[in-house]
């Protein structure tokens, strides 16, 4: 885009995010070619208008020298003319407000007890008597004295009852849609993901033990990763009271509004993790308001390879991982060790983020995520773990920090290391149905 027109469009973002209406000019601007299917999803998945004109108005601004006028265009077409006026005049769409005017205030003189009396220095006038009060006044009597004693504001930690638990008995408890990404088509340079089905196999058993309904989806593209989602998003959830997501493949990083990350399908391109959670938000999917949305990412979050810190002797422990271990990034040399790079990070920024949402990743944001092709990943198999041995006595988020402890200690080859996290937005604690651990639980059906 011409640097005139990219100037005039983020001198007035403000204006336009406020006065534009984006939902009339998809058609003009997809028409036109200014922008593709995928950029209008994209836009549309944002929350608000705002947020939709928002990320308009900054996509625009690479789409090119034909962008500008054919955004003009569009706006003449759709009878948006205020906001084409001020665009093509460089000014603003409402008047500025003038300053508001302050007063001329004139200094006033301070009399002390002292002065009382005495004769004005300037005019000889006598001054006016000024009451003099006391520095510290007698307290009035209490209308209530049997509350005067008040007793001691508690200290510490607040109970654990204070806090609210999620409605979690529904049976089944609710739906819970595994995407399993195993093998890549030749042209999205990714490699197989070797034990992967270990991973999957290991998650549908637990989740079903859990009281979900689990339904498995192998080896999706971009869009079939979508149109899943899409599908899930337009079911009925009221008689549920949560959902699962678990996306397993490889994985890049990406600009984002709330969540970092983005999962490949295996035809190559991704799909944001941001777009993924906003298909079950309160907004896209009504029957799930209120009601928590859990997603669980084995992918890698980018290309770098985590060699960790040294620490003092107590705090190491024996070591897992093993020769076959992989990432989940995309490579990027031709090289024969078995460890594969990832590819280059993008842009990010960050806007409120609905509720009732919690995203588990299996490594830091920007590192790579290690899988042993015969035994699985590193994440899968301790989170698998942990909610055996713990889900019927713990809530989630103190089982995910059990989980990223625990992977925290693995090392790949002896060298590297991986830290998963979590970015959670959820209201209350959240406890499975979980029989105590060794009683067998009979799955939904």
């Amino acid at each position: 885009m011409d640097p005139r027109y990219r100037k005039i469009l983020q001198n007035n973002r403000s204006n336009l995010v406020r006065e534009l209406d984006p939902s009339k000019l998809y058609d003009g601007l997809l028409s036109r070619g200014i922008f593709t299917q995928d950029m209008i999803d994209e836009i549309q998945s944002e929350r608000t208008r705002r947020d939709q004109a928002r990320r308009l108005v900054i996509d625009l601004e690479t789409r090119g020298s034909l962008a500008f006028p054919a955004f003009l265009e569009c706006l003449r077409e759709t009878g948006q003319d205020n906001v084409l006026q001020f665009l093509q005049e460089g000014g603003s769409p409402h008047p500025p407000v003038p300053a508001p005017v302050r007063p001329n205030l004139l200094p006033v003189q301070i009399y002390t007890p002292k002065d009382i009396d005495k004769p004005d220095k300037h005019d000889g006038t006598p001054q006016k008597e000024v009451p003099v009060y006391p520095a510290k006044l007698d307290p009035l009597p209490s209308p209530f004295p049997e509350k005067d004693k008040l007793s001691p504001r508690p200290t510490g930690r607040p109970r654990r009852d204070s806090i609210q638990n999620y409605k979690m008995d529904a049976r089944p408890c609710g739906l819970c849609l595994i995407i399993n990404n195993v093998d890549f088509e030749p042209q999205s340079e990714l490699k197989s993901r070797k034990g992967s089905d270990i991973d999957c196999d290991r998650l549908e058993r637990r989740f079903m033990s859990l009281n979900f309904i689990v339904t498995v989806k192998r080896n999706l593209k971009q869009r079939q990763i979508k149109q899943e989602l899409s599908a899930l998003s337009k079911k009925d959830h009221s008689k549920y009271d949560c959902c699962v997501v678990v996306i397993l493949s490889h994985g890049t990083e990406a600009s984002h509004n709330r969540f970092p990350g983005a999962v490949h399908g295996v035809d190559g391109p991704s799909v944001p993790v941001q777009i993924i959670t906003n298909y079950l938000n309160g907004q896209n999917c009504p029957t799930l308001q209120g009601k928590p949305k859990l997603f669980f990412i084995q992918a890698c979050g980018g290309g770098e390879k985590d060699t960790g810190f040294e620490v003092s002797p107590d705090e190491v422990q024996p070591c897992a991982g093993g020769a076959d271990d992989q990432t989940d990034a995309i490579p990027m040399s031709s090289s024969s060790d078995s460890l594969s790079m990832s590819d280059e990070p993008d842009a990010r920024a960050t806007l409120p983020t609905p509720s009732d949402i919690l995203v588990s990743y299996s490594t830091f944001p920007g590192y790579v995520s290690w899988r042993d092709t015969l035994s699985g990943s590193w994440y899968v198999e301790t989170l698998d773990r942990i909610l055996e041995e713990n889900a019927a006595t713990s809530d989630l988020v103190t089982m995910l920090m059990m989980v990223n402890h625990e992977v925290s200690q693995n090392s790949a080859k002896g060298l590297y290391k991986q830290m998963p996290g979590s970015f959670s937005f959820l209201r209350k604690l959240l406890y499975f149905q979980a029989p105590p651990l060794g009683q067998s639980q009979t799955p939904p059906q």
